[in-house]
This record gives structure tokens, sequence and C-alpha cells, in this order.
């Protein structure tokens, strides 16, 4: 499936979303190791994890994709994407 660049910046937009709830319901929750979580706490971690982890494969795979669509390097386009995110700018792929 072909991607544009500023396809792969939403995507990881996305994934940085999904990574920070994860974070903010660990930081609520306290260490897992040391606090004794509820069911309900769990599952919604589990969940938030999950979708966290769902989108940055989906994100890696769109990259991968596209550094050969454009037959440049993968490290090169991750990192445009994550400037980019970085700089609110999604024109930073072309050209």
């Amino acid at each position: 499936m072909a991607h544009t660049f500023e396809e792969l910046v939403e995507k990881q937009r996305a994934a940085d979303e999904a990574y920070a709830r994860v974070r903010q319901l660990q930081d609520a929750y306290g260490p897992p190791t040391q606090t004794k979580w509820s069911e309900q706490q769990t599952t919604t971690w589990e969940t938030a994890w999950r979708a966290w982890r769902d989108l940055a494969r989906d994100v890696q795979a769109a990259v991968t994709a596209y550094a050969r669509q454009e037959d440049t390097p993968r490290t090169e386009i991750e990192a445009r994407v994550k400037e980019a995110v970085r700089h609110g700018d999604e024109g930073a792929g072309s050209g």
C-alpha cells in the first residue's frame, strides 16, 4: 500500500499519543511491581499498551514501504517523520 509522507506523520502522531496514554496510566497507577493494580486498571493499561504496540508496528511497516517506494534509506525517512512530528510540519517530506 502506497503511503504519503503526510500519512506517515499522522500515523507517528497517533502512535506517540497512544504511548503518552500508556505512560499517563502508569504514572497514575504507580509501578505494577510496587502497587497492586485493580483488574480494571490492569485491563485499561493492557488495552492502551496493545493500541500503542499496534500503532507503532503500523508506523514501522508504513515507513519501510514508503522508503522502498522513494528509494531512500529507511532511517532517513524515519528521521524526517519524527522531525515533522516534533515541529508540526507535514510538508517536511517534500523535496
